[in-house]
């Protein structure tokens, strides 16, 4: 998950060299570059491409497709560290969703939680001018489509293999991407081909890594690890963008990290002792 969320950054950074270049097509040349990756893995893996669960396996893609395309929108037009943070609203989506999808239930005390990680957005917006109303429910809905991604990724976990699930969200993009391509499209020039070549590769790393952590662990005990995310994108977006952040905006930032990692820490621990529990009786 460390590997993830470090592979998934350097994507974003990427991505916000981009500013410039519509987005379906970033998602264009992401898909082919990370997808052309998956064909091979799967070829060495010996395993079939098409999969079991097919259904699943394009809801998997559609939802992470939407997710993907919305957070390049904000990744673009505004700072850094705030997409980065509203993207981070994705486990507590993970955790509502999953009550329908999974039948997991969630406390009161975890929907305190969640309240705390929505009132640091707010808090957040609210003081950082360069974030508009616009762009922040196009990141939370980039977060809820995450949201449902993961859970999808967690029902597939035992009858697909991790590259199957990823070539289907690659594949998704290509088929959303190209005719949208015919309405804006912006011929690369110099870097941005090297630009558009390493967002791939980064994102295709990131989803190796992060379907690898779900399938083998539970949400709760991996999810954490993505707030690491936060650290790379304050340092990035000061240094390389003159991003600074005000102290309310950080304070909002704070409240939405330690809102969602209390909200996945309690999970974890409540389903251990749910655990023991059976185990005792």
């Amino acid at each position: 998950m460390f590997l993830a969320t470090f592979s998934f950054f350097m994507a974003n950074v990427f991505v916000k060299q981009l500013a410039k270049m519509p987005v379906m097509e970033i998602v264009f040349f992401r898909s082919i570059v990370a997808g052309a990756f998956c064909w091979i893995g799967i070829r060495q893996a010996k395993v079939h491409w098409a999969g079991n669960n097919k259904p699943f396996l394009v809801f998997r893609g559609i939802s992470g497709t939407v997710a993907l395309v919305l957070f390049f929108i904000t990744l673009q037009n505004i700072p850094l560290a705030s997409a980065t943070t509203i993207q981070y609203l994705s486990p507590i989506f993970t955790a509502f969703i999953a009550i329908f999808f999974l039948k997991e239930s969630v406390t009161v005390l975890q929907w305190f939680f969640y309240a705390i990680a929505f009132s640091g957005v707010l808090l957040m917006k609210n003081f950082d001018p360069r974030v508009s109303l616009f762009y922040l429910v196009i990141g939370v809905i980039a977060a809820f489509g995450s949201g449902v991604a993961y859970n999808f990724v967690r029902r597939l976990k035992d009858t697909e293999h991790p590259l199957v699930i990823i070539l289907y969200f690659q594949i998704i993009g290509l088929v959303v991407s190209i005719p949208a391509m015919l309405f804006a499209w912006k011929s690369p020039v110099g870097m941005e081909w090297i630009y558009l070549l390493f967002v791939g590769i980064f994102s295709q790393l990131g989803q190796v890594f992060l379907t690898n952590a779900f399938s083998r662990e539970r949400a709760a005990s991996v999810a954490i690890i993505v707030y690491t995310g936060l650290v790379y994108a304050i340092s990035v977006g000061w240094i390389i963008y003159g991003e600074r952040q005000t102290l309310f905006a950080s304070l909002g930032m704070l409240l939405v990290v330690v809102g969602v990692a209390a909200s996945i820490l309690y999970g974890k621990r409540r389903k251990d002792l749910e655990k023991l529990e059976a185990v005792v009786k």
